[in-house]
């Protein structure tokens, strides 16, 4: 059995700070444009909602809203009919 060796690097110190507005500007991308959160029915996101896949990434792993695009092969594809 191989034993890899880790290297650890130790700090003095960290320094914090809060985002600036044009930083958050920055990460953010996508709109809420509706206020609903999820369907009853189908206890999925609801599209341009709240919780909605196209901003926040897919519930499953490797899949979008849809079904177009199942497995880990499609990983970081988006979806031409759903947009996730």
């Amino acid at each position: 059995m191989d034993r890899t060796e880790t290297q650890s690097t130790n700090f003095n110190s960290i320094r914090i700070s809060i985002a600036s507005p044009e930083q958050i500007l920055n990460w953010s991308h996508g709109e809420v444009t509706k206020p609903e959160t999820i369907n009853y029915r189908t206890l999925r996101p609801e599209k341009d909602g709240l919780f909605c896949e196209r901003l926040f990434g897919p519930t499953k792993d490797w899949e979008c809203f849809c079904g177009k695009y199942k497995r880990i092969r499609y990983r970081g594809v988006i979806c031409d009919r759903c947009g996730v």
